[in-house]
């Protein structure tokens, strides 16, 4: 079974449930969490970066206490020596408390008892219902058990978690984005869509309770699943919040969606390598939402708008900026393999340019490197555009060879050579550089070849007849 929550989790946990209005309020009980508590009836979940207290949306309390609870969340932290903002508040935090804010996406709401309208008047969304079911898609509601530590079906779980990070082209991150499917599970539900006896989608649904609400919180769908695996299974849990009553459901934010700032609109338009914020609200609105609700970033006043969106990344990078850059560098997306390509197209012409010629024994030998850039940039440009493990395989052996036979260049022929402190900052580019972009396409190989793995599936049952 889950572990037991802490006798402070238990406190917010009863809080939330008397107060829990904004949609993050549950997310708050997840790992990673400090609570600051009000009195009996209030409190506020944040992630304490080290330089400021991040609030998951709004304090948790009363709607006629949040500007009083706010005030005191701010000052509590201020006496720590750290900043505090809300990320993730929503128009109620805005018209009560009116600090400065930053909207920052837009969230998709649904009604449940109006979905199957919905559904008819969406000649996509049936379709995409069709395929699935054609293939075989099937999906249902887990037990509490099915959850536990050592259950065969958490296992399967777990292998579908780790297959679905694997296409991602960042680091996992933290707060409110991170993966927690299985802690406090009497509060939750949990569905699963299965094909042909592996867990190809998931769905992990989590209670915002003063608005007699659910929230779709993690939805995951195998690399290898079927078209229309995600719209079955979030068919199957609109139909079951319209069972149980349910009066709205969301789908969370959709960041950089809607009537944000310009700069932001331009941050979703060129970051879409590393994170497709189109395409995310897209998958969104093609489910038919009633309505878009704002999401803001809220900060006290005096307070830099800019400063607080630093301290929101810094929660979302679990605290450490330059090592979640590290960590997604490795990972070898698209967009860094690409980057690698474009700056050995730099590189390959330097190398050709006359005055070059004085690194290498022999002109042969000059243009013997440069075309090996040329084929090598081309292998690049290729991967990137396309991922593919025995060209990302070959590539990785070719590029550590090359960063071999230049430090071999470089002892035997550059080094007795050298004119001008400047040659050594040469000399370390030549090596350095291959050397690094080796161990990138390695790291990119090994997290990415868990995709090649497909769907975990159940093991048959050992049979009892003899041999």
């Amino acid at each position: 079974m889950s572990p037991e929550p802490s006798e402070t989790r238990r406190r917010a946990l009863a809080s939330i449930r008397r107060h829990g209005w904004n949609s993050t309020s549950f997310q708050t009980l997840e790992p990673g969490f400090d609570y600051w508590f009000d009195g009996d009836d209030a409190c506020v979940g944040y992630v304490d970066t080290g330089a400021a207290w991040v609030a998951a949306g709004a304090p948790i309390a009363p709607a006629e206490r949040l500007a009083e609870v706010a005030a005191s969340f701010a000052a509590a932290a201020r006496a720590q020596g750290r900043r505090a903002c809300c990320f993730g508040t929503e128009a109620r935090f805005e018209a009560i408390v009116g600090w400065p804010s930053l909207r920052i996406g837009d969230q998709p709401v649904w009604a449940p008892d109006e979905w199957e309208a919905g559904l008819r008047a969406s000649r996509s969304l049936r379709e995409q219902l069709r395929r699935a079911r054609a293939k075989g898609v099937a999906v249902r509601e887990l037990g509490r058990d099915e959850l536990a530590p050592g259950h065969a079906v958490r296992a399967r779980l777990e292998a579908l978690i780790a297959r679905w990070l694997a296409t991602r082209p960042i680091a996992p991150m933290g707060f409110l984005v991170q993966l927690d499917p299985f802690s406090i599970p009497e509060e939750k539900r949990t569905f699963v869509a299965e094909w042909e006896g592996a867990i190809v989608g998931f769905l992990s649904v989590i209670p915002v309770y003063a608005r007699g609400g659910w929230f779709f919180e993690d939805l995951l769908r195998d690399p290898g699943a079927p078209n229309g695996t995600t719209e079955r299974i979030v068919d199957a849990g609109m139909r079951a919040a319209a069972a149980a009553g349910v009066r709205q459901v969301t789908l969370g934010l959709a960041p950089l969606a809607g009537e944000v700032p310009r700069w932001l609109r331009f941050t979703r338009r060129w970051s879409r390598p590393l994170y497709d914020f189109e395409g995310l609200h897209a998958f969104k609105a093609k489910l038919k939402p009633r309505a878009w609700e704002p999401i803001y970033l809220s900060y006290p006043h005096g307070a830099s708008g800019l400063r607080a969106l630093g301290d929101t990344l810094t929660a979302f990078a679990r605290g450490g900026l330059l090592r979640f850059g590290v960590e997604t560098l490795l990972r070898g997306p698209s967009i860094v393999v690409r980057a690698l390509a474009a700056a050995l197209v730099v590189w390959t012409l330097l190398l050709a340019l006359p005055a070059s010629a004085r690194w290498f024994p022999s002109p042969a030998w000059q243009w013997g490197w440069v075309g090996f850039d040329v084929l090598l940039g081309i292998a690049l440009f290729a991967l990137a555009r396309r991922w593919h493990h025995g060209l990302a395989t070959a590539l990785a052996i070719v590029v550590g060879a090359d960063a071999l036979a230049t430090a071999a260049e470089v002892l035997l022929y550059n080094v007795p050579r050298v004119r001008a402190p400047g040659d050594w900052l040469v000399l370390a580019l030549a090596v350095g550089a291959p050397s690094a972009a080796a161990v990138l396409l390695w790291h990119a190989r090994a997290h990415r070849q868990v995709l090649g793995r497909g769907p975990a599936r159940p093991r048959p049952a050992a049979s009892a007849a003899p041999p």
